[in-house]
């Protein structure tokens, strides 16, 4: 049986005893129904993983003996920043939960011309940090020691004209240059997905201006979340990790 993986907010002490947060507790002990006596792994957004065994575990909390911590690093050498135009329901959590699995460091939600969610600041701050909690779940599924951010949702245009090293792609159907003819090497890349309905023409030329490179992923529409998965992985593939 694997042994259950759980993120802990706050850094961790080695060879200190801890209460686990109440909802890791009620993940451990009801849903996955551990007991004393049982091995958990920690880790704390540091690239490090602790160890740790189940020392008390009732209804109203679970405590756990914490080991020496150690080194895994399971990082791609290629630092990925998501911009995703927001798409509808399940969509949106969908890209963000398997962006994570493929390695992006950062994601931005974004609003457009054909962006099809509209929420006010209540409601979006609550989709924030639901998004976030997808994150965290994510890397506790994948074996990822770090915990990419969900960044605050900005206009397209806001996001493009920040300032930022590295490569900035947009994906675009009669783009003359494909993942495979870029340049090596690249360490950094700002990735460009567009709403289900497509970035409009002034929008395409204001990624331009902002010094945006249109690339083509292949001769089929993709919907949203597939463009957003296929090209983090196809840069994966020739700047990344995978493969």
């Amino acid at each position: 049986m694997r042994i259950p993986r759980i993120f802990h907010p706050e850094t961790l002490p080695s060879g200190g005893e801890i209460d686990l947060s109440d909802e890791a507790a009620n993940h451990v002990g009801r849903v996955l129904r551990m007991g004393v006596g049982q091995a958990l792994e920690l880790f704390d957004g540091s690239n490090l993983t602790f160890p740790a065994e189940i020392v008390q575990a009732d209804k109203k909390k679970v405590r756990v003996a914490v080991k020496e911590s150690r080194q895994d690093d399971r990082e791609s050498p290629l630092h990925l920043h998501l911009g995703q135009v927001m798409s509808r329901g399940e969509k949106m959590e969908f890209t963000i939960q398997k962006a994570v699995e493929l390695g992006v460091n950062v994601i931005t939600p974004l609003f457009s011309e054909r962006c099809g969610v509209k929420l006010d600041a209540e409601r979006l701050a609550k989709k924030i940090h639901q998004w976030q909690k997808i994150v965290i779940a994510a890397c506790e599924q994948c074996g990822r020691n770090r915990i990419p951010q969900v960044r605050e949702a900005m206009s397209l245009e806001a996001w493009c004209a920040e300032q930022e090293a590295g490569l900035k792609l947009n994906l675009h159907p009669r783009a003359s240059q494909s993942i495979n003819t870029l340049p090596l090497p690249v360490e950094r890349v700002r990735l460009l997905i567009g709403p289900e309905g497509g970035l409009s023409a002034d929008e395409i030329a204001m990624t331009s201006r902002y010094g945006f490179t249109d690339i083509l992923l292949g001769p089929r529409v993709l919907r949203t979340e597939t463009t957003a998965l296929t090209a983090i992985t196809a840069l994966q593939v020739r700047f990344g990790d995978v493969g």
